[in-house]
């Protein structure tokens, strides 16, 4: 038995000394540039298509900051992405993520406003999930002093999606009513903070019944999601409510367009629901389809109802509103900085760990954000499952039924 443990310590010290070695500075390329450690996703399908290469380090063109990134962020889009489950995807091999934060490293040409150690937030369009990113300087923002790059990481991509739903598509005001939909996640959380903030406004979560402990004093009123929450809304609010924030789709949007009162309004900025499994479900997808109401634009005229959707990528990447999107990140800071709103961190995980980070989010099992670490030493058994590759993404592949026999490991605070 001491020999067993003896043994095991030897090998966990092996691969610490490893991963030690992989961060000590930047390795030399064949090419002669610079190396860097990503996560790759080879293929869409399951978790077995992540792994940790090493590719090559990208210098900043024109207008874009180069950032040595610290944290990033993950969300349940990011599973969406490595399924394949949403429009248009890139060919892989790419890289995912689209939130990060760290220190400015070098800028380029005609790059204003940022200066090399600047510690700053960015969105990207894909690539977040390395240890160096380049992003048009558009799209990047300094953080506060007092902010972690934990809960930078974990500040952008919720914050503004929900401000925006919140006050710039629902024209939220005092004395309304919001129900929000995975109230224990990142996006959730943000929502109930914005709207502690204007006065009188009471919000109907719904959640899992294991995180009600832990959020609900975010909430007015908190709900089972596996519960009739129709019911139980209409016995506090027989009217029902001004404004519902959907992620799920599906049968969902039914129940919820019949919730709004007279002028309010559904947002859909999401679709969960298709996600069933660990690889994309043309059953699941088309369920959720079915299932969804077909609406009636001359019902809506006749109830005084808004129905609407919201991607804040779009919103950046595809239509080109960063001005506005810049306006509202400096109000979402100014309440940063009079500590009215606060990122909910749920876990720190190594790149390494990203199998099991996003096994946390498929099982909707995080209460806020969870946040890939990049200076973070993974777990040894973790480290183990995330074997190293080439830029391509090749290596032998598991067969798909592997991930449900491995034991999952707890996650990291």
């Amino acid at each position: 038995m001491a020999k067993e443990g003896a043994d095991m310590t030897e090998e966990t010290e092996c691969m610490i000394d490893k991963n030690s070695a992989k961060d000590a500075g930047n390795v030399q390329a064949p090419g002669g540039g610079k190396e860097m450690r990503a996560v790759m996703l080879a293929g869409f399908g399951g978790l077995n298509k992540l792994r940790v290469t090493k590719k090559a380090m990208p210098e900043p063109q024109d207008g874009e900051v180069k950032i040595r990134v610290k944290a990033c962020g993950l969300n349940f889009l990011d599973l969406m992405v490595r399924q394949g489950n949403i429009d248009n995807p890139p060919k892989p091999p790419l890289v995912p993520g689209f939130e990060c934060c760290g220190i400015v490293e070098s800028v380029g040409e005609k790059t204003k406003g940022f200066e090399i150690g600047d510690r700053v937030m960015a969105f990207v369009n894909y690539n977040a999930w390395a240890e160096v990113v380049c992003t048009p300087v558009d799209f990047v923002y300094k953080m506060p002093d007092e902010m972690t790059f934990p809960e930078a990481a974990a500040f952008s991509l919720n914050f503004v999606a929900a401000y925006m739903m919140l006050f710039e598509v629902a024209n939220l005001r005092e004395g309304m009513s919001v129900l929000v939909h995975s109230a224990g996640g990142g996006v959730g959380q943000a929502v109930a903070q914005l709207c502690a903030t204007v006065p009188k406004v009471s919000v109907f979560g719904i959640a899992s019944c294991f995180k009600h402990s832990a959020i609900k004093d975010s909430v007015t009123h908190l709900f089972d999601r596996n519960i009739d929450f129709m019911q139980e809304v209409k016995k506090i609010s027989p009217d029902g409510v001004d404004i519902v924030l959907d992620c799920l789709s599906g049968e969902n949007t039914g129940k919820c367009l019949s919730l709004l009162k007279p002028l309010g309004t559904y947002i859909l900025y999401g679709a969960s629901n298709t996600v069933t499994g660990e690889t994309k479900s043309f059953f699941s997808f088309a369920k959720s389809w079915w299932q969804v109401e077909k609406v009636n634009p001359i019902k809506l005229y006749e109830e005084n109802k808004v129905i609407a959707g919201f991607s804040l990528l779009n919103l950046l990447f595809k239509q080109g509103r960063c001005s506005l999107v810049k306006k509202v990140m400096d109000k979402l800071l100014c309440l940063y900085t009079q500590k009215k709103i606060r990122p909910v961190v749920d876990s720190l995980w190594a790149l390494e760990e990203v199998k099991e980070a996003m096994q946390r989010i498929h099982d909707r099992g995080n209460i806020g954000k969870l946040i890939l670490d990049v200076e973070k030493s993974p777990t040894p058994l973790m480290a183990s499952d995330s074997t190293e590759t080439s830029e391509a993404g090749e290596e032998e592949e598991e067969p798909e039924g592997d991930n449900d026999s491995k034991e999952r490991m707890p996650f990291i605070h």
